[in-house]
């Protein structure tokens, strides 16, 4: 199976300081069942989500996600597993460029390609086309997993869900209805 990350800025409104996430729209209770589930389905799978209290603007983060691609893929992982790890469990600011240098360099990605990341006008159309693409078949949410190009999972999903997708994709016995 063949498993390729694409880029979705969700909130390009949102300052490179951040916001607090009630200034998101979310009524508090629908705030708090979504974090409630996250961090119930994050726990079953050994992640650990910390409480969040406030967004930040990813727009360089994925830029620089783009740009490691470049350095192969277990650079490219790593970078995304710290990032993930400084947003969601260290309660970071991804926003925040020296936050995104460290998060970068411990991931083994090179001083140049940061730099390349946020100066590159192809790294920011490589953003622009996937955010046309996602925009083009409905998806504004994540995370979205397309499977077998026929099927959309949108949403913080159990694995076992994305694990039974796959399987079904690799036999074919899904049909072409969402699982």
């Amino acid at each position: 199976m063949r498993v390729e990350r694409r880029f979705l800025e969700i909130h390009p409104e949102t300052p490179a300081e951040g916001r607090p996430v009630s200034e998101l729209g979310y009524p508090p209770e629908q705030w708090a069942r979504m974090m409630e589930d996250l961090t119930r389905m994050g726990k079953a799978e050994g992640i650990v989500f910390s409480e969040r209290s406030f967004t930040t603007n990813s727009h360089k983060a994925l830029l620089l996600a783009v740009a490691a691609k470049e350095e192969g893929p277990e650079v490219f992982e790593a970078l995304n597993e710290g990032l993930f790890r400084a947003y969601f469990t260290e309660r970071k600011n991804i926003g925040d460029p020296q936050v995104l240098r460290d998060v970068a360099q411990a991931a083994g990605v090179s001083a140049g390609r940061i730099a390349r990341a946020w100066s590159e006008e192809a790294y920011e159309g490589r953003l622009t086309r996937d955010h046309d693409a996602a925009a083009r078949i409905g998806i504004t949410g994540i995370p979205t997993f397309i499977v077998d190009d026929r099927w959309i999972i949108e949403g913080a999903v159990p694995v076992e869900m994305l694990r039974e997708a796959a399987k079904k994709a690799s036999g074919g016995s899904m049909g072409r209805d969402r699982p």
